[in-house]
């Protein structure tokens, strides 16, 4: 069991209640839609959710959950596997667990808030051994020219290693890797560039060589991927400095 961390303003703490993740999902209900309600699915019920909160008045500021997966063998189980077809990554012989849902509350300008976050989520990685942390990267906004810049950033510089690329399963997806032959702007690229997808990038993460168009959410996203044991060790000092 990840214990609570408490950093600055801020502690993250594992869910322990059903109060705890109805907070978490009127959380996320405010964040991906704009009022008032309950984003719920049917895999709240099978993952572990994390909330950050104000130390001081113990305000929610932030949430993600994590599923634990044995083997690639499992990964049919994530939520991710409803958009990518996941085939290439059930020869992943290691634990994994998928990181999902993750939001900030609106209003919430912090950066301390994703550091926090980012500390639980190593404490956990560390503690269950995972050697492959995955999930999807949301763009906001289904309109993909307002980040092509970001796209052909990561077309040159962060595509998944052939032999665990996702494929394409969703009806409707920007095929970003086939489409685009411009040459990045860096600038624009970082500013399209979601916070949480960045962090991603900074550990060594890859992508899908696509981003499913998502119109429930309003969202486009990529799948990515950071195996655990290439994270640059500079970068899993800085992690674990916070974990610690």
């Amino acid at each position: 069991m990840v214990r609570a961390l408490v950093k600055g303003r801020y502690r993250a703490r594992l869910a322990e209640s059903a109060a705890d993740i109805a907070a978490v999902q009127a959380l996320r209900h405010r964040a991906f839609f704009g009022d008032e309600g309950l984003d719920a699915d049917r895999f709240d019920a099978i993952c572990a959710h994390f909330l950050i909160e104000n130390a001081k008045t113990g305000a929610l500021v932030a949430c993600f959950r994590m599923l634990p997966l044995t083997c690639g063998g499992e990964i049919g189980r994530s939520y991710s596997a409803q958009y990518y077809e996941l085939s290439a990554l059930e020869a992943f012989d290691g634990p994994m667990v998928e990181m999902g849902r993750f939001c900030i509350a609106p209003g919430q300008r912090d950066a301390d808030i994703l550091r926090v976050a980012w500390g639980a989520m190593t404490a956990y990685v560390d503690e269950n051994r995972v050697e492959l942390l995955f999930g999807c990267s949301s763009f906001a906004g289904i309109d993909e020219t307002r980040y092509l810049d970001a796209f052909a950033w990561l077309k040159e510089r962060h595509l998944a290693p052939k032999r665990w690329l996702p494929r394409v399963k969703a009806p409707e997806v920007f095929r970003f890797a086939a489409r685009l032959r411009r040459k990045p702007d860096a600038k624009r690229a970082m500013r399209g560039m979601p916070p949480l997808l960045r962090s991603y990038l900074m550990m060594g993460g890859w992508v899908s060589d696509h981003a499913v168009v998502d119109a429930q959410m309003g969202t486009l996203h990529v799948f990515t991927g950071v195996e655990i044991g290439r994270i640059p060790d500079a970068r899993k000092r800085l992690l674990r400095a916070v974990a610690g």
